[in-house]
């Protein structure tokens, strides 16, 4: 039997079969909240986004017209819902930050490389987290998830030169605070 596509899946909630609507939510809750615990910066708040985009696209599927993907229109919610949630929580001055995980030691590798690994990876994550919002949002299309500029544009709905300009002053502001904490 073939996969359903997310069109006839779509379809097939418009026609009243819930169960197109609970394969999409299957299909794509891990991409979401990937994408929005990638922007937030935590599980407690990803996992709340990643219900909120699902409540907003079961409430707007009705109204989806498929002039772009669906997943290109999912995308666009769970980082607009991501950015709002960490302004929120910006307001409130209350950003948690959950500790990176463990990098996991390979046996080649001695416990000093592990450290290292494991340091650069938090001076990383504090210099990504230091980051304006929506610098923040396409350095983490960009470096994460090595999302094309194009479909950055389409996500966001912003010009492929702004999301560039976005991009390289992100990425100069990552690369000096990391020297910075580097060098102490």
């Amino acid at each position: 039997m073939a996969v359903p596509t997310d069109l006839e899946l779509i379809e097939a909630f418009h026609s009243g079969d819930i169960k197109g609507f609970n394969e999409l939510v299957r299909r794509y809750e891990e991409k979401v909240y990937w994408i929005s615990r990638r922007i937030v910066g935590n599980h407690e708040d990803a996992d709340d986004v990643t219900q909120e985009v699902f409540i907003r696209v079961h409430g707007a599927l009705k109204k989806f017209r498929a002039e772009s993907g669906f997943y290109t229109w999912l995308y666009r919610i769970a980082v607009n819902l991501s950015l709002n949630a960490l302004r929120k929580n910006r307001i409130r001055d209350f950003i948690r930050f959950e500790e990176v995980e463990e990098t996991l030691e390979h046996p080649d590798e001695g416990p000093d490389q592990a450290t290292l690994k494991k340091e650069y990876n938090e001076i990383l994550e504090r210099a990504i987290a230091r980051l304006p919002p929506k610098q923040k949002a396409v350095f983490m299309l960009r470096y994460y998830d090595e999302m094309p500029y194009e479909e950055m544009a389409k996500i966001m709905k912003k010009s492929v030169g702004g999301l560039k300009a976005n991009y390289f002053h992100a990425l100069k502001k990552v690369q000096e605070y990391m020297r910075r904490e580097s060098a102490s």
